[in-house]
């Protein structure tokens, strides 16, 4: 496989998680657009959900290389849904108090009095709420993902949408 072979397919395997994160995470900034009305509070930009759903696509991507990703193969979808929900809920939190620190950063332009700042400023049941919110939706993707893997994207789709018209399914396979 060539190197811009590689890429395309890894490009291709980035997309779905990255489209998800970027419509959930927009959904989580209009919950805090609407909890922190009237208080102040800045906001994270279009700019930084854009970047946030980029690196949670291949944080996704990533994971899923991990020889323990796939934990549980032989018990119910249930527990690699829940496992994949610890791991990628764990990156979600990590990335999302990261750009609680960068916020802070840039006011005080010091690491450990941004660290201070933000846990003096903090706002917990905001947090907790929004976490509360991601945690939901990784379980949602993570669940489609799982279902994804085990009866394939094509019949996922079809019992979602409905079948392909022949003529759209014959112009993907050729395009294959």
């Amino acid at each position: 496989m060539s190197a811009l072979a590689k890429i395309k397919h890894e490009l291709l395997k980035m997309l779905p998680p990255t489209i998800f994160f970027f419509v959930m995470l927009n959904l989580v900034l209009l919950v805090r657009a609407l909890l922190t009305r009237g208080s102040g509070l800045s906001l994270p930009t279009f700019a930084t959900v854009t970047i946030s759903a980029l690196i949670l696509g291949k944080a996704v991507l990533l994971a899923n290389m991990l020889p323990f990703i796939n934990r549980f193969p032989e018990k119910p979808l249930l527990w690699n849904v829940l496992w994949k929900t610890v791991i990628y809920n764990l990156i979600a939190t990590f990335i999302h108090y990261l750009e609680r620190l960068h916020e802070a950063w840039k006011d005080t332009h010091d690491l450990g009095a941004a660290q201070h700042q933000l846990f003096a400023s903090m706002i917990w049941p905001h947090f907790w709420a929004i976490q509360i919110l991601l945690l939901v939706l990784i379980f949602n993707y993570c669940v489609f993902a799982e279902l994804a893997r085990l009866i394939g994207v094509e019949r996922l789709r079809a019992m979602f949408l409905g079948p392909i018209p022949a003529n759209l399914e014959a112009t993907r396979s050729s395009a294959r």
